[in-house]
Order: structure tokens, then C-alpha cells, then sequence
């Protein structure tokens, strides 16, 4: 399955090359939506929530969209309340990211009393690597854990997985498929595949491995030409 990213900054749909510099930009969020509507599912990512724990200033976006299309939500999820929120909005689906680790490795205590409030079958985890380790706090934090070493330790909060390739992410060249291939041995769980993602052979080599792709930088340069062409 193809998923389409709609990630928010300042109320507008944004796509960032590493998380850090914008290569594009579109300020109406259900545009961008309705453009994607043969998808069955969306991810949405608050960044603005990520970057600066600001959870007001996109959410009722967030609601609209959730009301209009399965989404799977994410960004800023730091606390319990926060995901029951995000759930209780309609969210297909809740990403937990940097919250589900410390510096020293998996963060079970927060992880058990999400499971507790929260059914297994509505969260997701992201396990974002670079250079093949856990990164969080908007990927600027590196952590000495092996990605698929952390997948194991992570099974039993979540019916998912969000595995995103940083060192590609935004760039448009292509990613790593023999990681992806790392990550599928480590799990039984649904992988969604994210980071560099550009030609339909990678999608066909991810789905022959049973991963799902979110895409952003690249169905974008489908869909929404113009910007890129400007840029």
C-alpha cells in the first residue's frame, strides 16, 4: 500500500529534504487531501508539534482531516493524554516516536502505561535511523541503539511500525532496500517503509517484502510539479 504524507508547518503542507530545509510548500491542507484521494489511507505529521511541543496550532487541521480520511497521526506525541487526544480526534492510527525511547534505550515505562490506555491495535512506533542507529527528537539526537535491534524490544506496545531511512529522506535518489530487508527480519509486525523512496521498483521490491511506503518528496513531484519546478 502507497501512503501519502501530509506534513504540517505553520497551517500549511510542507516537505522538508532531513527534516531540516523546505523544498516545498502548499498553504491548503485539504487541497492537498482531495489530490489524494484514490489512497486509502494518509499520514499526517505535525510538525510544528515535533519541533516545538505547539499541539494547538495545527490540530484542528488534524481533526478535519481525520474526519475526512483514515490518517495515521503523528508528531509530538509525548505524553498518554496527547495520544488518547489524537485518538479520540479520529485518528485511524497514532505514531509515537521520540517518546518511546531514552538515551539509553527503549522507554518501557511510557511505553506500558500508553498500552494501558491506549488499544495496541490504534499505535504505531517510529523507528527512524541514521547511519543505522535510533534517531529522535526531530532526528538531531542519535542514540547507540542498532534500529533493528530496537524493533524486538518494541513488539509487544504496538500493532505497527514506522521505519524511516533518514540518510535518503527528501533526497530523491533512491533508498536503502537491503536495511528494509534488515528490518523485516528483525519483526513479524507491519512495516511502513519511509526516507528516499523514488521509483515504483523500490515500491514493488518494498511490497514483495510485505512493507507498505509512505512517500512524500516523491509523489509530491507527481502531483504538485509546479513548486518544484519553481524552486
Amino acid at each position: 500500500m502507497i501512503i501519502p504524507c501530509i506534513d504540517l508547518m505553520d497551517r500549511k503542507v510542507v516537505q522538508l529534504v532531513q527534516g531540516r530545509e523546505k523544498r516545498l510548500e502548499l498553504p491548503d491542507p485539504f487541497m492537498v487531501l482531495e489530490k489524494f484521494a484514490a489512497y486509502p489511507q494518509i499520514q499526517v505529521i505535525d510538525l510544528d508539534a515535533a519541533i516545538t511541543g505547539n499541539e494547538r496550532s495545527n490540530a484542528d487541521i488534524v481533526r478535519d482531516l481525520c474526519a475526512r480520511k483514515p490518517c495515521r497521526v503523528g508528531g509530538g506525541i509525548r505524553t498518554v493524554e496527547r495520544a488518547l487526544q489524537v485518538v479520540n480526534d479520529g485518528a485511524h492510527k497514532v505514531i509515537v516516536g521520540s517518546s518511546a525511547f531514552t538515551p539509553q534505550g527503549i522507554n518501557h515505562e511510557f511505553l506500558q502505561s500508553l498500552a494501558a490506555a491506549v488499544p495496541r491495535a490504534k499505535i504505531m512506533i517510529a523507528v527512524d535511523s541514521l547511519g543505522g542507529r535510533v534517531a529522535i527528537h526531530g532526528w538531531r539526537t542519535v542514540l547507540l541503539l542498532d534500529a533493528s535491534e530496537a524493533l524486538p524490544q518494541l513488539e509487544p506496545y504496538c500493532s505497527e511500525f514506522l521505519c524511516t531511512y533518514i540518510d535518503a529522506e527528501g533526497k530523491l535518489e533512491g533508498t536503502d532496500l537491503a536495511w528494509f530487508r534488515k528490518l523485516r527480519a528483525a519483526t513479524s509486525l507491519p512495516i511502513t517503509a519511509a526516507g528516499g523512496i523514488t521509483t515504483d521498483e523500490e515500491i514493488a521490491a518494498l511490497d514483495a517484502l510485505g512493507m507498505h511506503a509512505a512517500l512524500g518528496m516523491a509523489i509530491y513531484r507527481k502531483v504538485f510539479p509546479e513548486p518544484f519546478r519553481e524552486a
